[in-house]
């Protein structure tokens, strides 16, 4: 349990503040020198300087890593080494590492091979699933002849209750599919209670993750959610696009699935992979090492991590409740008379940092676009949008903005947001 004392998080020194900003392109203006405040990271977050120069210099490497000359060892050593940063992101040994061009498509694959290999008459999701494991357990089920049963959401804490999954699963569940945290709301549901209580009804069920929206903004640990598939997504985790990361159990990675005849049972990847996504996203994980370092004496590469994760959960939080609560001489978005805040549970301990608010006298898409002029981007979600019309309408919602900074952000770009969108209130 969090101590009470960081329940409205810890912001970075200002010295690591700075350090932080600098590590990132466009933090504070877009690719033309623009004055920007990009408020929209849950679409796809800052890059990190690091991780897309060291791309560019490995994609620029003609040579093939299913080779034996020094050129070729040394690729093999990046996907390795990249492998080994994913594991250990996760806590998690054995399984299977696969990757794919998109998360998406990880998913998709994972809820196929897993539905067609184990038996069941009902497959288990929620309403808040993005569209690519949502639809991956729907057109699943169809194809195996299953029912698909829906966890609902709670409109008060913008998640999904623990007993309103457990109640769907029995002993004829084939899948149990549920996302990390909400890509609207920002609610963290609790996976490992979730876990726990629907392996209690079952014990061999198999369970997959989609810790996409999740994994920027806080520490996982497969030691104590022992699923059989969870993915993420470099892209949205300060790397760059190009590549979806998923971990698959011993038993699920043996399914019968697409694969090379001569490979062994267990291995899910096709053709060649690109050595530069592996060194990008292990760049990534440096940097999360390195920032954990500021935290702890240890040289053990994981307690670096789980240290870095921590200091920018804690630097969210404390953006989110400045957002929220505001501060002295700044109003927040809970005291803005003409600002609905949607799903603004007290607890911040258990939400990422993501809000979905409202105009009362401005319509979403025409927020969107004053915000834009103003030097801010966030994005609206609305019921018309296949990403977000399930999600919303399962809050009664018709629309929303949706505003998701990063840990590259400082309490004087939360202020300046603040006051756009008091100004906003005051010109409608």
């Amino acid at each position: 349990m969090e101590p009470s004392s960081l329940k409205h998080g810890k912001l970075f020194s200002d010295a690591l503040m700075q350090h932080v900003k600098d590590s990132f392109y466009h933090v504070d203006s877009d690719y033309s020198g623009r004055r920007r405040l990009f408020f929209d990271n849950a679409g796809g977050s800052f890059r990190l300087k690091k991780a897309v120069e060291t791309y560019g210099e490995v994609a620029a490497t003609p040579d093939c890593a299913e080779r034996i000359h020094n050129t070729a060892v040394y690729l093999q050593g990046l996907e390795n080494q990249a492998e080994q940063d994913f594991r250990m992101l996760l806590n998690v040994e054995g399984g299977t590492v696969y990757t794919a061009l998109t998360a998406s498509k990880a998913m998709f694959d994972m809820v196929r091979v897993i539905s067609e290999n184990e038996a069941g008459t009902n497959m288990v999701t929620t309403v808040l699933e993005h569209p690519s494991s949502f639809d991956a357990m729907e057109l699943n089920a169809e194809r195996t002849g299953r029912d698909l049963r829906v966890a609902k959401s709670n409109p008060t804490t913008g998640g999904v209750d623990v007993d309103e999954v457990i109640k769907l699963v029995d002993e004829h569940t084939s899948l149990l599919s549920v996302m990390y945290a909400s890509n609207i709301s920002g609610a963290k549901l609790d996976i490992k209670a979730i876990v726990a209580a629907a392996r209690a009804i079952k014990p061999d069920l198999f369970i997959i993750v989609d810790a996409v929206q999740h994994a920027p903004h806080d520490v996982i640990d497969l030691a104590e959610i022992p699923v059989d598939g969870i993915n993420i997504a470099p892209y949205k985790f300060f790397g760059c696009r190009g590549m979806g990361l998923a971990w698959i159990s011993e038993r699920a990675a043996v399914f019968q699935h697409d694969k090379l005849g001569g490979k062994s049972a267990e291995v899910w990847n096709l053709g060649s992979a690109d050595p530069a996504q592996f060194a990008m996203f292990s760049e990534v994980v440096n940097y999360v090492c390195e920032l954990g370092s500021h935290e702890t004496d240890s040289t053990e590469r994981r307690a670096q991590f789980v240290a870095g994760m921590k200091m920018i959960c804690l630097h969210e939080r404390a953006l989110l409740s400045r957002l929220l609560n505001g501060a002295e001489g700044v109003i927040g978005l809970r005291e803005m008379d003409g600002v609905d805040v949607y799903l603004d549970y007290e607890d911040l301990t258990v939400r990422d940092l993501i809000l979905a608010i409202n105009f009362k006298n401005i319509e979403p898409a025409k927020a969107v676009k004053i915000y834009d002029e103003q030097g801010v981007t966030v994005f609206e979600r609305v019921n018309t949008s296949l990403y977000s019309k399930r999600m919303l309408e399962s809050f009664g919602l018709e629309g929303a903005i949706r505003v998701s900074p990063l840990h590259c952000h400082s309490t004087a770009d939360i202020d300046e947001f603040l006051a756009i969108t008091q100004q906003m209130i005051n010109s409608h």
